[in-house]
This record gives structure tokens, C-alpha cells and sequence, in this order.
């Protein structure tokens, strides 16, 4: 009996997220996006409105598309729910704006494109899209709209750079993107290089076809089905440019072609073959000739583009590592703007675009981001917020609060805090740049965060100081002088038995116990060493490209147990995965065993079981060899046998990362090309995160250990935080789906009674400077509501859950009201105890007015219990004082006496107010019910009246500033400024009590005693005679006051 209950808890357990977790009811539970935006991202595709150019539209390489009604000065996303983020063109309908075409997949096939899906359309502006198809094309490079048919547009499909495809060339719509017909095809190695619209004749477009081909080793540009065609019937028939037009004899590459607005005969290509050149038409495409070969860029596959000025038809800008500009119809190029040093602008340009009537306004996207000139590029304006940094990995430490580290694709290393306890967001100023070049894995030191390890291509790899800025290359060397082969993106991990021990990876995995001074090979080569797949010196094609990106045979993981410190997993960019369990001594292939992983695929990250010494999780993508599907398999027995943790039915795209929780081995995250997907049920169901967090290739994951933060870091969208996940951790380890209770608390986490201090640099950040989404002061509390009946889910009122927090005696010492909704929720209570109302503040109208905040609490553990109805639900939270700073806390218990008698004072001014009030409403009331034209006793009684109402507002005047007056009114001899005078010298305070509290209490004690006596003198008086009259003239509104005293 006792086997089958646990069977049916097991089988009840799997099936309560069978259908995945309803993202709806966690919807309080948002990632928060912290940048940095200060290095941003690549940029790929540029249009503006035309009738409007404050609205832009910026396409990112893999952040998706961002528009700006406010000509670059504030930007929002606008394809965060789309199934992929990489845009490779966006085009704005010059006939209606509202109308924008996109093509997915980024045009530039370096060895981190991203690759998109198809084509989308939105008709009022980016608010909802439409898919329109072609998702098999993975990269467009161009989305051609004519301008005298809206309906009719063309699509520039590159295709895979990583395999053969025939879902490539030219396709034509003219129904609206209903249904595509393929205008221009050659074969599945050929795609759009580049295509262009006659700006007179729509019918009149020209292709450069291209044939190109990736490999993970190696890179080739150009073949002889490389070419130029040109249509003058809106793709009906072409015609092929040769050798004998003028081109260049043999294989061509990409080109780069540009028409000349204002004289669409003028035609300039920027041609690859044996010999790179640019080349004109003067006869709108038919004949050709050489104009230069010199200062013309030298990296086609990556850029490629020529722009001709709108009224200057010998004005050109050529973008490719730096932007150059010719003013002689490209016989000479002189630089635009400047790359390094002062006033520079981020160099490897790949978006560009011009006002058509206005050759003053440019705007130029790059690798670094976009800038905007507004006189043709003399000076450049860098817009800091628009946060797309390429993330390759992700990383944190344990400082209060603690940083994030990783990183970016042609951006460096830098470090930078989850969230503040400083005024505002998180600013790009708080990032700090650790080491430059394509940025990589950044390794803390786990004893002394001011030090660490950072990476850049080609297996640099050094030691930084954070505090001075110095850095000192570590780079392992093979003891004879064997040649390293490091990847582009290379192995690091710190060794979790030594602080001062790191592991490194090339053909061999290397270990230093000194911090990277010295280091020992530990390992064979752990890779194929096929020597055919190490000619990556020889990669680009016509155009030589070697820059280490196509190194191969490496290792691309390095994962030390952090239960067995002789275990280390390794996974390497040729398919195998290695295994000891004697620290290096001996090493086994676990490749074989890997049944269902492709033959030679990239193993990018491995990540081992804190749980089981023998368990580890292997991620491998086969995309480089042109299968999209995801791979990720799990070991329990140090990898004799595996099984997928998920497929292309569970998730949507090829998988980069994973994470299991410390604490519940069911929570488990997955991070994809196309975004972030949880699982609670150890992984038979799986469910995308869309909760404050976009469609992103999700490049790195990790769980901060202390604070249980989720950090993601994406490829294309900077970093992310997740906040305490451990609503996520309990729905995974409960027997019970805890989302369908009427009341259920999870555990909070610690809250600290941070020191805040003003953001820095200017304290007024208005709209153009980033602002990362800082974390909520206070104590986080979730918890999951549920309406009781179907009448509280369909009414108009919210519901409320009281709050009510009780300390150590047992004493609830504050209570606040939340509006809660169904599903998960997240409240946070400022850690203050309840204070009193305000003089100024009048008395409440309602009965749930929220509760005036007084002093914050002391140091300690205190209870919160949530109610709603019959359900009571409580937990106990700790509350700790600022961790960078040694609080006495005898210092703050002894200023609670001073709190608490100010608070007294304060209460007893407030009740004279609020008596003071009412008398004046009594006055009023009595006045509505006189008749003045004949009662004369009404007539003395109105009279009366507006003495009492007189004597009232001298007593009011003597509690607060004067109605009715113009400009700033602080008069210094108010009661309410002279009881509030020692709140300055309380709140905040860390040293405890002091003379200053002593006078400022004392003299505020002196004064409330004497405006209390002169009020109630008042009412002993004055108040009594006006209400015995009014008594008399049985009109009586009246009720019984007691004087007010100090105690």
C-alpha cells in the first residue's frame, strides 16, 4: 500500500505542470533588465519616417528592433515577442508609415551571426506584427518596398551561412506578404549580397549574388556563381554583368552597391575578387570600370556597403572598419570620424542611412551601437541607451550588493552591479571596463572580488586589478614550444578547492595554482586534432580573414566537480566530451556515448551536478553544420549513459545554456537562441519565460548563491535579473500545484537596511541616459492569492491581503493593505515600523487608507503574517544592517526613546489639527442652516461664527504655513517646523543619541505645551460659549471635546 501512495505521488507530482506553468499567474515576477548600455551592441538595419524624423527604426544583429519617437533621445523595443530577435533589414512604407516590413537574421556572417525567421509586417507602427513566412530563410539582408505599390516588395535572402539551403535569393510579394515567388535564384551555396531599387524606376533592381560558405574552421567568400544581375522589369527576367561589362575577370565575392539619388545612372559597386576594387556605371549598370583599389575596406564577408550623398552624386561613404568618405567619386577616401582616442566612434560599421533631401542628417549603426550627426558627419551624438551588448558569458560575485561580469562580442570585459542602493537605476557609469577586445568568460577572485581573470580572442587571457586598472597577460605557453590552439572563445573556470587555482583550455587543459603565473599541462590533447580543420589561417576566400575566429580542434568547456575535486568535464568545438576523475592523470571519450548528439558538434558548456559527483549536463549545438534542433542531454553515472533533457518539441531553438538549482534539483532553467525556458518538474516539461524578458539568445546562465537571483546573460540584450526565484524553488519541490491556493507565502529573503547615496554624475538623468531597472528597496515578500468565489474574481474592486508585521515581542508594529490579483505577488515593505500622520496630512476619509510610515525597524528577525478572510499565512524574515559598513546596533536601539517621543509630539499636534478641522466644518455647517434674512439670533449666531472661524486660523497659523499664499512658504516659527526640525538629526543617524536631540526635543516639548494650552483655552472657551448658543438655537452639531496634553 505504502509503494503504491508514493507511486501516486509521483505520477500526481509529474502531471501538475504537464501543460507547462501559466506565465499569467507569475507575472509578478519580472526580470529586470540592468544594461549596461554604454557599450551597446551591433546595429544592422536603420529607417526613418520620412513625414516624421523624430521616429526611427533601429535594427540590432540579435536585439531585436527599437524605435524612438523623439528623434534618438528615448527608445523603446518593439519585437520582444516575436520568434526571433535578429533583424537583418527593416523598411518603413514611404506611402504610409505606419506600415514597417522587417526581415529576420542578420546579413553579416562572422562566426557569431545570429539567424532569424522570416518576414513580419506590422501595419500601425510596430505595436502588433504579422508573420509573412519565409522562416526557412534564416538571414535577410534586404527588404525592398516599391514606392509606387506598397504591396509590392522585395526580400534580399541570404540564407544559412552554415550549410546548403535553397531558401536564398530574391523573393517578390505583390499581394502584402500573402504569398512570395522566388524572382532570382542560383543554387543553395548563393545568396543576397546586396540589392537595390533604382530610386526612379522601381522596376529596376540590382543583385549582387554571392556565394559564400561557413565551416566552424574555416570561412570562404566568392565562387563562380558569385555575380551581379540586374531586372528592368520588377524581377520578371535579369540579366548577369561579366567581365566583358567591365567587371572583374574570374570569381567574384560580395559587393557593396550604392545608386546615386540624384542621377540614377550613376551607379557605383564595391567589388570582391582577386583584387578588391570599386567600380562605377555611368549608364545605369551596363558598362563598368575600375575607379580604386586603395583605403577601401578589407573585410567584405563582414561589411560591405556603399551609400551615395542624396545631392552629391561624387560624395560616397564606404562602411566597413572605419567609415571613409570620398568626395571625388571614389578615386580617394579620407575617414568620417575618428575611431580611438578622443570624440571616437566604435569602429566595424554596418548600418548607414541618409535624408533623402537633407545630406547634414546621417545615422551610422556598428558594433559599439548607433550614432546620429546632424552636419554629414562632422560630429556624432552616441546614444548611451540602448542596451545590446553581446553577452558570451556571465558571471558574479559576492560583494553587498553584489556585480554581475561577463563579456561582449567586440566590446570588452566589464563588471557591473545587479542592482544599487543608490538614487535612480543603474547607469552605464556604474560598468567598469575590466579588459578590451572581444570579451569573453571574466572569472573573480573568489576570496578578493578586486581581482580576477578576463579574456579576449584568440585565448588572450589576463589579470586584472579593479582598483588600479592594471592588467598583466597570463596566457598559457606549451613548455616546448608547441603551437596553442585556443578558441576564439576559449575555456576558463575557476577551481573551486583553490581560490588562487584556475583551469584553461587549448588542445590541452591547463591548470595555475598561483593565479596564472605558472602553469602545468594536465591533460593530452583532448580534441581530434584533425589537421584538416586547422587551416584556419588560410580562412576568408578571395579575401583573407584570419583572425583566429575559425580556430578549431579546441576546448571549449572546462567544468571542475564542485563536489570531487580530482572530476573536471570538458567539451570540446569537434564534438567530444572528456571525463577524469583522477585530476588529468587519465581521461575518458564520452563522445561515443552520447547517443543522438550529431558527430563533431560545438559543446559549449558543461555544467556539473552539485548534487551527484557522477552527473553533469553537456549542451551541444549543431548549427555551425546546419541542423538547428536543440541538444542537451544529462548523466547520472559520469557519463556511461545519457538521456535528452529537452527537444524541438520542449523548446524553440538551439540551446546555449542551462542551470540547475543549488537547493531543488526539479527547477531547472535552459537558456536558447530564441530565449529562456523553465522547467519545476526536473525537466519533462518546459516553459518560455516571457515575463520581462524578450526573445533574446539566452548565452549564459547562473544562480547567485546567496541572494538566489537568476543572472542571464544574453547575446544581443545585455544582462538580466531574475530576483529570488525561490517562489520557483518551492512550486518545484511541492507535492501540490501552491498556484492554485487561496493564500500561500514563500519564503522571504533576507532584507538589509541599506545605506542609499545620490546616483553619480548628475542626479537628473532625464531621457537619454540609460537607466538599468534597479532592484525595489525594502523586504520582498511573494506570495500566491486566489479569489474565494467567482463574485470577488468578477468584481470591480481589488482585492486587498493585509500586511501586518509583528517583532519579537509579539507586537504588530506595522499593517498595510495591498492590492494583490490572482496568481503570484510581489510586495515589499520599506522596513519601516508604523509612524503618525502629519499635521499637514488631513485625517483619512477611508478606513484603508495606508498606514504613515515611521522610523526604520532595528536590526533583527521579525514575523510577517499575510491575511485575506479566514486565510492567515505567516513567515519570519531577518533583517540585517548594511553589510559594507560596521553598524553599532546599541547606537540605533538607544534612538528609539527620542522616535518615539518625537512621534508622541507629532501625534498630539496632529490630533489639534485635526480638532481644528472639524471645528471649522462645524462653523461651515451651522452657517448652511441659518436663516439670515429673518432670524436676527441667526444673525448674531453667523457672526459668532466668523469670529470662531477667525480665532481657528490663528491657531492653525501657529501649527502650519498659511493658506492661500504664492511662491515657497517655510516660516521657520510654526509648530509643525519646530517639532519636525529634530527628524533631520534623527533619521539616518548610525552615531546615536547626541546633544543636538536633547535641545531640539526639549524645545519642541516647550513649544507644543504652549500652543496646546492657547488651543485648549479655545475650546474650554470660546468653542464652548459659540456651541452653547448654537444649542440654544437648536441647531446643535456638536460633540464632546477633551483637552489635549503632552504626557
Amino acid at each position: 500500500m505504502k509503494k503504491k501512495f508514493i507511486l501516486l505521488l509521483f505520477i500526481f507530482g509529474s502531471t501538475l505542470f504537464a501543460d507547462g506553468l501559466d506565465m499569467k499567474k507569475l507575472k509578478a515576477m519580472k526580470a529586470r533588465a540592468i544594461g549596461p548600455g554604454g557599450m551597446s551592441g551591433r546595429v544592422t538595419a536603420i529607417d526613418v519616417v520620412l513625414s516624421n524624423t523624430d521616429v526611427i527604426y533601429v535594427g540590432t544583429a540579435s536585439g531585436g528592433l527599437w524605435r524612438s519617437e523623439s528623434g534618438g533621445i528615448k527608445w523603446e523595443p518593439i519585437f520582444d515577442d516575436q520568434k526571433a530577435a535578429s533583424i537583418g533589414d527593416v523598411a518603413v512604407d514611404p506611402n504610409n508609415p505606419d506600415v514597417i516590413w522587417v526581415g529576420t537574421g542578420e546579413g553579416n556572417p562572422r562566426n557569431s551571426q545570429s539567424a532569424g525567421f522570416g518576414v513580419y509586417k506590422s501595419i500601425n507602427g510596430g505595436k502588433t506584427w504579422s508573420f509573412k513566412g519565409l522562416g526557412e530563410t534564416r538571414n535577410i539582408h534586404r527588404v525592398l518596398i516599391n514606392p509606387k505599390n506598397s504591396d509590392e516588395v522585395y526580400i534580399g535572402a541570404q540564407g544559412s551561412a552554415w550549410g546548403e539551403s535553397e531558401h536564398r535569393g530574391v523573393y517578390k510579394t505583390t499581394d502584402g506578404g500573402i504569398s512570395w515567388e522566388k524572382v532570382l535564384y542560383i543554387d543553395k551555396n548563393t545568396g543576397i549580397g546586396e540589392l537595390v531599387m533604382d530610386p526612379i524606376n522601381p522596376d529596376k533592381l540590382i543583385a549582387n549574388m554571392w556565394e559564400f560558405r561557413r565551416w566552424p574552421w574555416f570561412f570562404k567568400s566568392g565562387g563562380s556563381s558569385s555575380g551581379m544581375h540586374i531586372t528592368f522589369d520588377g524581377g520578371k527576367t535579369w540579366e548577369k554583368r561579366t567581365d566583358k561589362d567591365g567587371l572583374p575577370k574570374g570569381d567574384l565575392g560580395r559587393m557593396g552597391i550604392a545608386i546615386a539619388p540624384s542621377n540614377s545612372k550613376l551607379i557605383y559597386a564595391l567589388i570582391e575578387s582577386k583584387k578588391n576594387a570599386l567600380f562605377k556605371s555611368v549608364d545605369g549598370g551596363f558598362k563598368w570600370e575600375e575607379i580604386s583599389d586603395k583605403n577601401i575596406g578589407g573585410r567584405p564577408f563582414y561589411y560591405a556597403e556603399i551609400y551615395v550623398d542624396p545631392v552629391n552624386e561624387n560624395r560616397i561613404y564606404n562602411l566597413h572598419t572605419y567609415v571613409t568618405v570620398s568626395n571625388d567619386g571614389g578615386k580617394s577616401f579620407e575617414s568620417l570620424m575618428t575611431a580611438y582616442g578622443a570624440n571616437g566612434v566604435h569602429p566595424d560599421h554596418h548600418a548607414f542611412w541618409g535624408h533623402p533631401t537633407n545630406p547634414n542628417f546621417i545615422i551610422e549603426g556598428n558594433d559599439g551601437g548607433l550614432n546620429i550627426s546632424y552636419d554629414r558627419g562632422k560630429t556624432w551624438r552616441f546614444v548611451e541607451n540602448l542596451p545590446l551588448a553581446q553577452f558570451y558569458h556571465i558571471n558574479y560575485d559576492m560583494d553587498w550588493p553584489y556585480n554581475v561580469y561577463g563579456g561582449m562580442q567586440d566590446n570588452g570585459s566589464w563588471r557591473g552591479p545587479a542592482y544599487v542602493w543608490r538614487a535612480g537605476g543603474i547607469r552605464n557609469s556604474y560598468w567598469e571596463e575590466l579588459f578590451f577586445g572581444d570579451g569573453f568568460d571574466v572569472v573573480p577572485h573568489p576570496g578578493n572580488s578586486r581581482f580576477g581573470y578576463a579574456m579576449s580572442q584568440q585565448g588572450n587571457v589576463g589579470r586584472y586589478d579593479l582598483i588600479t586598472g592594471h592588467t598583466q597577460l597570463i596566457k598559457p605557453v606549451h613548455p616546448k614550444g608547441e603551437y596553442l590552439r585556443f578558441n576564439w572563445n576559449a575555456a576558463i573556470a575557476q577551481d573551486p578547492f583553490n581560490d588562487d587555482g584556475i583551469f584553461y583550455g587549448s588542445q590541452y587543459v591547463h591548470y595555475s595554482s598561483d593565479q596564472g603565473n605558472n602553469w602545468n599541462i594536465i591533460s593530452p590533447d583532448l580534441t581530434t586534432n584533425d589537421s584538416t580543420k586547422q587551416k584556419q589561417h588560410e580562412s576568408g576566400g578571395l579575401t583573407y580573414d584570419a583572425t583566429g575566429a575559425e580556430n578549431y580542434t579546441t576546448i571549449l568547456s572546462i567544468e571542475p566537480s564542485p563536489l570531487d575535486k580530482n572530476i573536471i568535464w570538458v567539451g570540446t568545438d569537434d564534438g567530444n566530451v572528456q571525463l577524469t576523475i583522477d585530476r588529468g592523470k587519465t581521461w575518458t571519450n564520452l563522445s561515443n556515448k552520447l547517443y543522438g548528439a550529431p558527430d563533431g558538434s560545438w559543446v559549449p558548456q558543461i555544467v556539473a551536478s552539485s548534487y551527484n559527483p557522477g552527473s553533469a549536463v553537456v549542451i551541444i549545438n549543431n548549427y555551425r553544420q546546419n541542423d538547428w534542433a536543440p541538444y542537451i542531454f544529462e548523466t547520472t553515472n559520469y557519463g556511461k549513459s545519457w538521456k535528452s533533457l529537452a527537444d524541438e518539441k520542449d523548446v524553440w531553438g538551439h540551446v546555449l545554456s542551462f542551470a540547475q538549482d543549488p537547493i531543488e534539483p526539479n527547477l531547472q532553467f535552459i537558456g536558447t537562441e530564441y530565449g529562456l525556458y523553465v522547467s519545476v518538474d526536473g525537466a519533462k516539461n518546459w516553459t518560455k519565460w516571457t515575463n520581462g524578458f524578450p526573445t533574446v539568445s539566452t548565452m549564459d546562465l547562473k544562480i547567485h548563491p546567496r541572494e538566489h537571483d537568476l543572472i542571464i546573460g544574453t547575446f544581443g540584450r545585455a544582462a538580466y535579473i531574475l530576483d529570488d526565484i525561490r517562489p520557483l524553488r518551492e512550486l518545484a519541490s511541492s507535492k501540490e500545484n501552491l498556484l492554485d491556493q487561496k493564500l500561500h507565502f514563500f519564503e522571504p529573503p533576507i532584507a538589509v537596511l541599506s545605506i542609499n547615496r545620490q546616483a553619480s554624475g548628475t542626479r537628473f538623468e532625464a531621457n537619454a541616459i540609460f537607466s538599468g531597472e534597479n532592484r525595489r528597496r525594502g523586504a520582498m515578500l511573494t506570495f500566491v492569492f486566489n479569489p474565494d468565489s467567482k463574485k470577488e474574481k468578477n468584481s470591480k474592486d481589488k482585492e486587498k491581503v493585509k500586511m501586518e508585521v509583528m517583532n519579537s515581542n509579539g507586537q504588530v508594529i506595522r499593517t498595510i493593505n495591498h492590492d494583490v490579483v490572482a496568481g503570484i505577488n510581489r510586495v515589499y515593505w520599506d522596513l519601516r515600523r508604523k509612524g503618525v500622520r502629519s499635521p499637514n496630512t488631513p485625517k483619512p476619509t477611508k478606513t484603508d487608507s495606508r498606514e504613515p510610515g515611521g522610523p526604520s525597524v532595528l536590526p533583527g528577525s521579525y514575523t510577517i503574517t499575510l491575511s485575506h478572510g479566514k486565510n492567515v499565512k505567516k513567515k519570519d524574515i531577518n533583517v540585517i544592517s548594511d553589510p559594507r559598513v560596521g553598524i553599532n546596533k546599541k547606537n540605533l536601539a538607544n534612538l528609539q526613546p527620542i522616535y518615539n517621543r518625537q512621534m508622541e509630539i507629532t501625534h498630539s499636534i496632529t490630533s489639534v489639527m485635526d480638532r481644528i478641522r472639524e471645528a471649522k466644518k462645524i462653523v461651515t455647517s451651522v452657517d448652511k442652516l441659518l436663516d439670515l434674512k429673518n432670524n436676527k439670533t441667526h444673525k448674531e449666531l453667523h457672526k459668532n461664527g466668523k469670529a470662531i472661524t477667525d480665532s481657528l486660523k490663528v491657531l492653525e497659523e501657529l501649527i502650519v504655513n498659511k493658506k492661500g499664499l504664492q511662491g515657497i512658504v517655510r516660516s521657520p516659527n510654526i509648530l509643525s517646523g519646530k517639532v519636525g526640525a529634530i527628524n533631520r538629526y534623527l533619521y539616518n543617524n548610525l552615531s546615536g543619541p547626541n546633544q543636538s536631540h536633547d535641545y531640539l526635543l526639549d524645545y519642541a516639548q516647550q513649544e507644543t505645551n504652549i500652543v496646546l494650552k492657547r488651543v485648549n483655552n479655545f475650546f474650554e472657551n470660546n468653542w464652548e460659549d459659540y456651541q452653547l448658543n448654537v444649542e440654544d438655537a437648536d441647531l446643535s452639531l456638536f460633540k464632546a471635546y477633551e483637552p489635549i496634553r503632552l504626557n
